[in-house]
This record gives C-alpha cells, structure tokens and sequence, in this order.
C-alpha cells in the first residue's frame, strides 16, 4: 500500500475543457451553489493521501474558479482541447509539466469534473489500492442487478448476462457485475505512461455506494440539482438542530400542506399531504422518544382525520395557540426549551419565538422565516416534515 511509503508522491488531476457542447460552460455551472469543478476540486483536497491537485484546462474562468477553490492550474494546449481529444493525452501533459517543474509524481488520481457525487473516501479507497499484489490502475463501480441484452445478427433479443431461453433467475442469482461511476481512476505513473491508458495493468474495483452519473446533458444537471438540493438540504437542517430536544410541535396548514384547499361544489374541503412526511414521522416515532403534536387553527375534520392516520395527537380550531402549548407541555412534565416548532403562517410567531427551536419551510412567510431558525429546503407537504424528522433522528443517534 502506498500510505506506507512516505516517499511516494501522490497528485490529483483533474481535466476541464472550456468547450461543452452538451452543457455550455458546465465545468464552471453552479451546481447546489458550487460549480463543478470546484465539487471536484473539494473531493481531492478532502483525501490526505493526495499531495497536491490540479486542474488542467484551456481555459480563463475555469483556471481562475479552480484556483479559488484551493487547485493550482495547469495550461492545456489547444492541440488537447478539442472535442476529440482524450482525457488520457491531458494527463500525460500534466505529467510531463509536473515533471519539467522538478515535481514528479508516483501515483495518478484522475477526477472528472461531470461526476458530481465524488467523495473524499472514494479517492481514499482507489489510492490505497495501488501496490496492494501488484495493483496498478483502481477505479470506482457500483454494482448492476439489472438483466442486460444486446441485439443479435439477426436483429433478435438476446441476454448479455444471462440465458433468457431458460425460466429467469432471481437478480440475487445472477453473476455479480459493476458499472463504471466515471468518477475515480487511479493509476501508478509509470505503469500508466507505458501503458498509455488508465487500466494500465492488474487493476482492482472499488465498489462504491455512489450512483453512477455523469453530467453530459441539461436535463442531467436538472435531476443533479433536484437530488443535491434534497440531499444537501437535509444534511444542513441536520447540523443546524440542536440534540435534546424532546417534543415536535407543528401546525397543518401549509406545513403537513402547501397552504391549497381542494373545494368542491358542494363546498366540501379536501387538501393533499405528502406520504413522504408521513414516512418521516413513522419513522420519528420509532426510532426516537420525541413526543409529536398537530396544533393547528383549521376545525377542519382533515387534521384530526391526518393525526390519527399518523398516530399524533390533535389539538384544533386554536386560535391562541401558545396558551395551548404551554398546557399540552405541562401535560406532558416538558418546557418550552424542549420543544421544536415548524410553523408557516404570522399565527406560529408566536410559538415560534418561545420554544427552543423555530423552524419554517421553504415556502413559509416571510415573517415566519425571519422567526425561524432554521429554514428548510422543501416546501409544505413537499417534504419539509420529512427533512426535519431525518434531521431529529440523526441528532438523536439514529440515524
């Protein structure tokens, strides 16, 4: 393994080409706030075992977004910029420059900006691959379930991985197969640069947990900005709420909703709650201890129908709602400090400015989210409960 060898010089290359046809300008595209290349810039300098990193391109604004992010910049010439140009021939380069500036280097990490979901570890797990019997070249693969077929000759179906003339095997049963990331390569430089290609010789998978997606099209970083805005926000409302706390009080209309009513001609009223939010209190309640409640202005029979359905106690047709709280606590032996309040509406400030912890959803009013102190990245009945009672269980250990 090469951690043992101290004398052995890691680096992290990683090319980004000025010129994308799929995406205009997508190595410098924001992407949940931070551009691409500054995502990939970020996984490199994460992993201790990589000694410096550079980005090579052609290119002003990406050279001077890498060097922002903590990259140093390597010149790509235009004879390797073009579209037909290989990642391998601006590796090369970035060797030979390295070489000539008296900084050679032993083992090659290649990270491709289009990768977005590329983790520290990930780099980590590839490096230390390298010597171990005789490893040359490692890369990143999650693994495929999936039956996969090609067209034959004759322009018939016929099964890649397995015999579909014979009654179909479980997915379990199949042979285990991997599906590049196109995230992480590495490769040990002399075995790459006589080899001229990254799977230079005896080279090992590391299976990862990561999707493998690879942003080439508009419609990629909109699904890519969709799962990181989910993602990225529930990571945040889990570092902004405090541990201890012990009851979850939130009120309905636009927080178990998004603040619609369905009217029908008869002057019924329905609205639309999100199953996602009843998975996350579902799971709120097993796996913690918080005590829940559903305190809401609306006599409507829809919130005690909700309660019930999710097994949270309802108290409606509130309209001064702190008196209420406070005897709900007193019920229950809890104070104020102890409880966390998701609220939307001018109604909530109050109980907002005297509990432990405020929060709002994305779409609350402006008033409830200058109370609040934390402010989700969902919307009401979109997912704000959901995140928020992810974020209750990671505090509380369970996650």
């Amino acid at each position: 393994m090469i951690g043992e060898n101290a004398n052995v010089r890691c680096v992290a290359v990683i090319p980004a080409r000025g010129g994308s046809k799929g995406v205009p300008r997508k190595n410098v595209r924001p992407l949940g706030g931070v551009p691409l290349v500054a995502r990939s810039v970020a996984a490199a300098l994460g992993a201790s075992s990589v000694d410096a990193v550079f980005v090579s391109t052609d290119d002003a604004e990406i050279a001077s977004v890498a060097r922002a992010a903590g990259a140093e910049v390597i010149d790509r010439p235009a004879d390797i910029s073009g579209d037909k140009a290989s990642s391998e021939s601006a590796l090369i380069h970035a060797l030979d420059t390295l070489e000539a500036e008296g900084r050679p280097a032993d083992v090659l990490v290649f990270l491709q900006c289009t990768s977005p979901f590329t983790t520290s570890a990930e780099i980590e797990a590839c490096v230390a691959a390298i010597g171990e019997d005789g490893t040359v070249a490692a890369f990143t693969a999650s693994s495929n379930h999936g039956f996969l077929w090609q067209v034959a000759e004759d322009g018939s179906a016929a099964g890649v991985n397995h015999d579909h003339t014979q009654p179909r095997k479980r997915r379990q049963e199949l042979t285990p197969q991997y599906l590049e990331t196109g995230a992480v390569y590495v490769m040990d430089v002399p075995s790459f640069r006589a080899a001229g290609h990254r799977f230079c010789g005896r080279t090992k998978l590391i299976e990862v947990d990561t999707p493998p997606v690879e942003i080439d099209s508009e419609a990629d970083f909109q699904v890519i900005e969709a799962i990181l805005a989910k993602r990225e926000g529930q990571s945040r409302a889990a570092a902004a709420v405090p541990a201890g706390l012990k009851a979850l009080v939130m009120d309905f209309d636009g927080v178990f909703t998004d603040d619609r009513v369905l009217v029908d001609e008869t002057g019924r009223e329905a609205v639309l709650a999100s199953r996602s939010d009843g998975m996350g209190l579902g799971r709120l309640r097993k796996l913690t201890s918080i005590r829940t409640l559903i305190l809401s202005k609306e006599p409507n029979p829809v919130v005690s129908a909700r309660g019930r359905k999710l097994g949270i106690e309802v108290r409606q047709g509130i309209d001064d709602k702190l008196p209420e709280l406070d005897r709900w606590l007193a019920e229950h032996e809890l104070t104020r400090a102890d409880v966390v309040y998701i609220g939307n509406d001018v109604n909530d400030l109050e109980c907002m400015r005297a509990v432990g912890f405020a929060v709002a959803p994305a779409d609350a009013r402006p008033e409830a989210k200058a109370a609040a102190q934390l402010v989700l990245t969902s919307g009401g009945g979109r997912g704000a409960l959901r995140d928020l009672c992810e974020a209750l269980i990671a505090v509380s250990g369970q996650a």
